[in-house]
């Protein structure tokens, strides 16, 4: 009985563990109010990309993609997005290593990137952004961290 208590109480302890280890849509990082049109002329802002939180095992959907590398817990930005609804959003990286780009929309759906902006860094182009909270994480393939520049812009549909 002492050893099947003991096991419980270790799957316990891993299980809240790995759960920790992930992305929490419930913390903000940098958080501002944006219009679609706000973002019309491109809106970059220098970041150190990485973190501690390996993607890979916390069963986030990204369709096909299963995503890998790591980031913060919380968001490096949180945004609240409104007028979205006749733009497409692109939101890209630039940065001195292989930078990811994780993303969680108004409409709870998750996206990531790893190389389509080049010279491996990520793009993630949404062509029905939602209005709402999206929060973004750009983080590292290795877990190096690394000086990178986010990119947001919106174009007409």
């Amino acid at each position: 009985m002492k050893i099947r208590f003991l096991l419980s109480i270790l799957f316990a302890s891993l299980f809240a563990a790995a759960a920790n280890a992930c992305p929490d849509v419930n913390l903000y990082g940098d958080t501002y109010e944006l219009h679609a049109s706000d973002l019309y002329d491109p809106q970059s802002v220098s970041l150190v990309a990485g973190g501690d939180r390996q993607i890979g095992d916390c069963n986030l959907k990204f369709g096909s993609d299963r995503g890998t590398g790591y980031v913060t817990e919380e968001p490096d930005y949180s945004l609240k997005l409104s007028g979205m609804e006749n733009y497409k959003l692109k939101i890209s990286v630039v940065s001195e290593c292989d930078a990811i780009l994780l993303i969680n929309t108004g409409a709870v759906n998750w996206y990531y990137d790893d190389d389509d902006n080049g010279n491996y860094d990520p793009m993630i182009t949404l062509s029905r952004p939602s209005n709402g909270w999206m929060d973004i994480w750009v983080g590292t393939h290795n877990g190096v961290l690394c000086d990178a520049v986010l990119t947001l812009e919106t174009f007409k549909r």
